[in-house]
């Protein structure tokens, strides 16, 4: 049992198991020692780059440019059974255009959250976390990985001019989202992108959601009989769970179930090798599920546009080890796809009910009590329609090009 299972094993507050690069991030955040009775713990969070303002995700989601989604809630547009207006089925033909060629599947994804710094409402402003992660996934199924902190930044113009008002700080201190734990981002505009700690890892066998690389190849290709499949996969898929329950996704209902396929469909068509026609399925079976809606365009952080596709969820940010379950507020989730070329360009998660009130969490590592409160999340500042976090897709290609070879960005 390696480091990654040890870690998954010894927390029972798992909402679902994490992905094992977002779990190898998550698995630092404990390497400080312990504080002392009274004492705020401090923990080192990386800031996502203060260079390319698209690169980067966080916990979940992608970002607008700017604070705010310009759609007010209720606007969205049904998807329809077919034709052109179904822009899902518009992908799904586009997908199964895709050249399949190469030795190895190459993604690059940027995971951000946005932060709040300072202490009240009145003076704050946002800065933006994010970490790279590179994979490299051979005709074998196994993975080549890097991943690289990029410097944070402010999330805005508007929150630019409100850090250099404060002095330019090259550190920032921020909620954690554990109770008694602060966050050190780190912003430095003069660093190059990717440069700051590559951590490669070689060999392992990558899985996604259980399945291997040859298990993707043989998934069905036609949407009913895709779900089916899918809802036969085993995991711990409940967004707030006290105790980790391992049962198949089927046993899900409603829009707990949309947002668990959603979930794994988004890896099949962003991170898996998946085959052309296994992925116009995901795209197709995404279009049945109930409440699944087009709601007009959007850039994502890279500054490509896309169709906003937004999920009918009461909350959406994937739990793990140390998150599960501590959020107070509540989010929607939105993809933004370009149906053109069939690919997922990010993912992002918008405050719905900003954080409020509070809640107790299971006993930490040292066995005593917690209540987490608004005064711990990062997005304690957040209005209705803003960003909390997103994951952008830089790279999602078949390449012959060898691991590690630098991508143009």
């Amino acid at each position: 049992m390696d480091e990654l299972d040890a870690l998954r094993r010894m927390r029972t507050t798992l909402a679902r198991e994490e992905n094992p690069d977002r779990l190898a991030l998550r698995t630092n955040w404990r390497s400080a020692p312990a504080p002392r009775p009274r004492a705020r713990r401090r923990l080192a969070v990386p800031l996502m780059g203060v260079v390319a303002a698209g690169t980067v995700a966080a916990g979940s989601v992608a970002v607008l440019s700017g604070h705010s989604d310009p759609r007010p809630p209720g606007r969205s547009v049904p998807l329809r059974t077919g034709g052109d207006g179904n822009v899902l089925l518009t992908a799904a033909t586009s997908a199964e255009k895709a050249a399949q060629t190469g030795a190895y599947w190459h993604t690059r994804r940027i995971d951000g959250t946005i932060y709040g710094v300072g202490k009240t409402r009145a003076d704050h402003y946002m800065v933006e976390s994010r970490q790279q992660y590179d994979s490299w996934v051979g005709r074998d199924g196994r993975e080549t990985r890097n991943y690289t902190d990029l410097p944070a930044r402010p999330w805005t113009a508007q929150d630019a001019a409100k850090w250099r008002k404060a002095g330019s700080p090259m550190t920032v201190d921020v909620p954690s989202g554990d109770p008694g734990v602060v966050g050190t981002l780190f912003l430095n505009p003069k660093s190059p992108v990717g440069a700051p700690h590559p951590r490669p890892v070689k060999g392992q066998v990558r899985r996604f959601y259980g399945m291997t690389s040859a298990q993707i190849a043989e998934l069905p290709t036609e949407p009913k009989a895709l779900e089916k499949r899918l809802l036969a996969l085993r995991g711990n898929w409940h967004a707030y769970s006290s105790t980790a329950v391992t049962e198949r996704l089927g046993a899900l209902r409603g829009e707990e179930r949309v947002r668990a396929l959603s979930d794994v469909a988004g890896d099949l068509l962003a991170d898996a090798p998946t085959p052309p026609k296994v992925r116009a399925a995901a795209f197709r079976m995404l279009a049945t599920l109930p409440g699944v809606r087009a709601g007009g365009t959007a850039a994502d952080p890279l500054g490509r546009t896309g169709t906003v596709i937004s999920l009918p969820l009461e909350t959406t940010v994937p739990l793990g080890i140390y998150t599960a379950p501590k959020q107070l507020g509540t989010y929607r989730r939105q993809w933004i796809i370009d149906p053109g070329t069939g690919t997922l360009l990010a993912v992002r998660d918008l405050v719905a009910t900003p954080p409020h009130g509070s809640r107790r969490l299971p006993p930490g590592d040292d066995g005593r009590p917690r209540t987490l409160r608004v005064q711990d999340m990062p997005d304690r500042f957040h209005r209705p329609g803003e960003v909390s976090s997103y994951t952008v897709y830089a790279v999602t290609e078949w390449t012959n090009a060898k691991p590690g070879t630098p991508t143009p960005r």
